[in-house]
């Protein structure tokens, strides 16, 4: 995602063009887009920075839905406050507060939206949603009919698709990469292993496993299926809240 901002000349165009070029093009349009650090990191850095300078006008308000657009979830940006009020001062985190509640609330704001890692959180996965306990949502990252479809699979909390299988006669299986919260991964016979953004699960062909988010968690995972002959998927039965609450 490339950052643009056009603020600085609507603002600043004729009074002072070059603050506006600076504004606009300098630190939005190369600062902001630098590698090594993601648009949603960048986001947490500068909030904290502003609320431990004091400043809690027009600016941080900006930046705490510039935040928002970039993945910072309602649940985050409150633990960041939190945080950040024994390092700044209570009155600067408490005004951020204030501020925080009404850009979350404004604009029919969906905390759902800010989930997905950085891919985002695509629709509603209603074609397989006979196939999972929960609400989940699906974003296609690359064309269904190409040599590897690639998608963001998110789950809410508590949600888990069934036990399923990934058949091939050669070659086949599947590999997520969690990028969002935290999840599980199980193999019949196998104990349940945490999953956290980073992991990478790779799952042989005909084998028989489920995946979801924890309880009280979202969770995120790229999936894609490796090429093979004879592929199919075949849908089983659903993870009971028995063997899921257990976990």
């Amino acid at each position: 995602m490339t950052i643009k901002q056009t603020a600085g000349h609507d603002a600043l165009g004729e009074f002072a063009p070059e603050v506006a070029r600076l504004n606009d093009d300098v630190l939005f349009g190369e600062v902001w887009n630098r590698e090594g650090f993601s648009p949603k990191l960048r986001s947490i850095v500068t909030v904290s920075a502003l609320i431990g300078k004091g400043i809690t006008d027009s600016s941080l308000k900006h930046h705490l839905a510039f935040a928002r657009t970039n993945g910072v979830s309602q649940a985050e940006m409150a633990e960041l406050l939190a945080h950040i009020s024994f390092y700044a001062g209570w009155p600067n985190a408490w005004a951020a507060f204030r501020m925080a509640k009404e850009v979350y609330a404004e604009d029919g704001a969906d905390e759902a939206q800010s989930h997905g890692g950085f891919f985002g959180l695509g629709q509603t996965n209603d074609a397989f949603a006979p196939y999972f306990i929960g609400q989940s949502y699906l974003k296609p990252l690359t064309g269904l009919d190409g040599y590897l479809p690639i998608h963001t699979v998110t789950f809410e909390p508590g949600c888990r698709n069934n036990w399923h299988v990934h058949h091939a006669t050669a070659g086949g299986g599947q590999v997520l990469i969690c990028v969002e919260g935290e999840g599980w991964y199980q193999e019949e016979g196998k104990p349940a292993q945490v999953l956290k953004p980073g992991d990478i699960v790779e799952i042989p062909a005909n084998v028989k496993h489920w995946h979801g988010a924890k309880k009280n968690s979202w969770f995120s995972h790229l999936a894609f299926g490796f090429p093979g002959e004879d592929c199919s998927n075949e849908w089983l039965e659903p993870v009971t809240d028995e063997v899921y609450n257990a976990l």
